[in-house]
């Protein structure tokens, strides 16, 4: 037979994974939650204080293709 204090110990480490487990899985269906697939194209996102829309970030992204897509594409034959 198993001492009272090694079980109350036993209970107090299985009472304790139950409760992080559902801590943790409470979090993560939060976090699953918070992330919608339903957003619209032209959302605004709010970056370092001014207002940015993916519009903008789509045309960055292009501009900065266009000027290094050389540099990229030397560096790839030579293996980098």
């Amino acid at each position: 037979m198993i001492s009272i204090l090694t079980q109350e110990r036993l209970l107090g480490v299985a009472l304790g994974a139950a409760f992080t487990a559902s801590v943790v899985l409470e979090n993560r269906r939060a976090i699953h939650g918070s992330i919608s697939d339903n957003r619209p194209v032209y959302y605004e996102e709010h970056m370092l204080g001014k207002k940015m829309s993916s519009e903008f970030a789509q045309m960055w992204n292009k501009a900065v293709d266009g000027t290094l897509g050389q540099l990229i594409i030397y560096l790839s034959s030579r293996g980098w």
